[in-house]
């Protein structure tokens, strides 16, 4: 795929790839402007379902104007029929890498979560549940400006549904307990994963913890986390009500 030319986009280098795709950075070499290509991946662009929810992303991302969701610029097909989507390229780290080196700042915490809770606000204004926010999803450029990537698992309130009866979608460990069973989630199920990356933000740590799927679940489903305030010393006791109720 590198080096290649697809409809005006020059193909440059590999992003990163998940269950729903490939991003590629790539040259605009009509508007001459680094943009971000997600294809779907080739053995399921045959499926129908996944085809439909990667169209979905799409549509559900770019009905969403706010500077702090990924700009969707248009989706189109390759000659053989392969699906993608060109956003915005941006440059700096993903919040997963950031907690990596450590906990945050507790100054940087409440900016990188006010500027997340802004972007779902925007979202669930428009009727739109993420259904995925995690640390990977949620991207830091350089000028510190947050970005909400990968509305791939978004569903508009009151639509049918894309997924099959009782199949989960997200990621375990951020996945709310009304998620985490296969039922129908509403914007709480988005707050609620914030507060996941709050906690995590703060403390080093996740909430909740398990060595496999159906442990995690156990212990988001039974067990309470443990106090911030027993985890690093300084939190005010307001924030951790906040991070408390979120969850």
């Amino acid at each position: 795929m590198i080096g290649k030319t697809i409809s005006h986009y020059k193909i440059l280098e590999k992003l990163g790839s998940g269950c729903m795709g490939t991003v590629y950075k790539a040259k605009d070499t009509k508007l001459d402007r680094f943009v971000a290509l997600k294809f779907l991946p080739l053995h399921l662009n045959q499926a129908e379902e996944e085809k439909k929810r990667f169209v979905f992303e799409a549509k559900a991302a770019s009905a969403i104007q706010h500077h702090n969701i990924c700009t969707i610029h248009e989706i189109d097909e390759t000659d053989d029929g392969q699906i993608f989507i060109c956003m915005d390229y941006y440059e700096g780290q993903a919040l997963d890498l950031k907690i990596k080196q450590g906990p945050l700042l507790l100054n940087e915490v409440l900016d990188i979560a006010l500027q997340i809770a802004g972007g779902l606000e925007k979202a669930h204004q428009k009727e739109i549940v993420h259904r995925d926010i995690k640390p990977g999803n949620i991207f830091i450029t350089g000028d510190q400006v947050v970005k909400i990537l990968d509305f791939g698992l978004a569903k508009l309130r009151g639509r049918t549904t894309l997924t099959r009866e009782q199949t989960t979608l997200g990621t375990v460990f951020y996945m709310s307990p009304v998620q985490s069973q296969g039922e129908r989630v509403d914007p709480r199920s988005d707050i609620w994963s914030l507060g996941v990356i709050l906690y995590e933000m703060i403390a080093g740590e996740r909430p909740f913890s398990g060595d496999y799927d159906q442990a995690v679940i156990y212990s988001i489903m039974n067990e309470q986390p443990e106090p911030l305030t027993g985890l690093r010393t300084g939190i005010p006791r307001e924030l951790e009500r906040i991070v408390d109720k979120c969850l």
